[in-house]
């Protein structure tokens, strides 16, 4: 007798899949991915699907693909090592100003974000400060080494980029717990870098599938093999990447935690409680005693006891949570609220006053760009959580008070 809360579904031709998924909806583009990545010949057991699942560009977000001797870049994705950090500080409720819009333009002026008209790309730095040319170092060998055999990689703003954070979904809050604690939260990953990386292998794992691989139900799916040409490469790409995005959080959190003494007076420690995860990636791990590349697309590691951070959308609340090390789930829980609609369909159905009445109480930016990402654009989170209560539990609700999107 099945006790799991996973719905299980058996797919023709391929692996099953469990799903996360009772209380939220899962569109039909959603299942087609899925259904199509259980029938490739180099997945292994089943496939595990987060209750934010949603559609995405080859493979699912949400969806967590273990693999036999192969990765499937796509689904990975262009956003490699994608995630979130939190900080629990020592600062109080009470401690923050009855104005925020000060604070918000502060840590705004303090990393580098989003688009503007007329501007080449805001988002990176002119001249990168010291602390970044510094930490880019400890990145740049590596990095060369990649470049030798990939040289369009060179031609990234791969150093411009670091310490910054992005546009979209990423974005930086600044939280209160449900002690009135003061937390700094924030969503990035590997920028401009990793998106080159991502789809330089993207495009190498199509050309081997031409030659190699017969009747892929989707070309994104196309996969390279443990002893390929291009293999090895894309694992030591993707490691790169992946350490440049956890490098990138570190120091925009240190950005933000500078920004925010410049207004809050009070002295204060910053990381009383920290948590720096990935949410897009894959590495090397072992499951029903076999070795696998498990690719966490949309999905955070939740081994007995790891803690991680599942965000709500702008306005909703947000979770600090331990991982309960469900095997079923891979070790993996959702990463976020999940959209249910595309960007273009919440920019035509809500309006600015759709937008305003969600994120009252919160300094945020309130205009016609950033309606792509108001909270009805996303599941209820509060479903999320519930349909993974075997696979986390929840130690920290997270209520943003200030957000900067990018």
């Amino acid at each position: 007798m099945n006790t799991s809360q996973s719905i299980h579904q058996d797919v023709p031709g391929g692996v099953p899949l469990k799903m996360w998924t009772r209380g939220v909806p899962v569109e039909d583009s959603a299942m087609r991915q899925l259904t199509n990545a259980a029938r490739l010949p180099v997945v292994f057991h089943h496939i595990a699907a987060m209750p934010d699942v949603h559609y995405g560009i080859g493979a699912t977000v949400g969806s967590v693909i273990p693999t036999l001797k192969a990765i499937i870049p796509a689904a990975v994705g262009v956003d490699i090592g994608c995630g979130m950090m939190a900080a629990k500080t020592t600062l109080r409720a009470e401690d923050l100003p009855d104005n925020l819009g000060p604070l918000r333009s502060a840590i705004e002026r303090a990393v580098p974000h989003g688009r503007r008209p007329g501007a080449r790309d805001p988002g990176a730095w002119g001249t990168p400060p010291e602390a970044i040319t510094t930490a880019w170092a400890t990145l740049a060998p590596d990095f060369q080494e990649l470049c030798r055999d990939h040289p369009q990689l060179e031609k990234t703003r791969h150093v411009q980029h670091l310490g910054t954070l992005g546009t979209g979904n990423h974005f930086i809050e600044v939280c209160l717990d449900e002690e009135g604690a003061v937390w700094f939260m924030l969503h990035s990953g590997s920028r401009g870098v990793g998106n080159a990386i991502g789809n330089r292998f993207i495009e190498l794992a199509k050309e081997d599938a031409q030659r190699h691989q017969a009747h892929l139900p989707d070309e994104d799916l196309a996969y390279l093999e443990e002893g390929s040409r291009y293999f090895g490469d894309y694992v030591r790409a993707v490691g790169w990447a992946q350490r440049y995005a956890a490098l990138n959080r570190t120091l925009v959190m240190q950005r933000v935690i500078d920004a925010v003494r410049t207004v809050i007076a009070k002295d204060f420690q910053s990381h009383v409680e920290a948590v720096n995860c990935h949410h897009n990636y894959v590495s090397r791990e072992r499951h029903f005693d076999q070795d696998v590349w498990l690719t966490r697309k949309g999905a955070v590691s939740a081994r007995p006891g790891e803690l991680g951070i599942i965000p709500g959308s702008m306005g909703a609340r947000s979770y600090i949570v331990r991982g309960k090390g469900h095997p079923e789930s891979f070790h993996s829980c959702s990463h976020g609220a999940g959209r249910t609609m595309s960007r273009t369909e919440a920019k035509r159905q809500f309006t600015l006053a759709d937008h305003r009445a969600a994120t009252q109480g919160v300094e945020c930016r309130q205009d016609k760009d950033v309606l792509d990402e108001t909270p009805a654009a996303y599941k209820d989170i509060d479903a999320v959580m519930a349909a993974q209560s075997e696979l986390v539990e929840v130690v920290h609700t997270l209520k943003q008070v200030v957000c900067v999107k990018g």
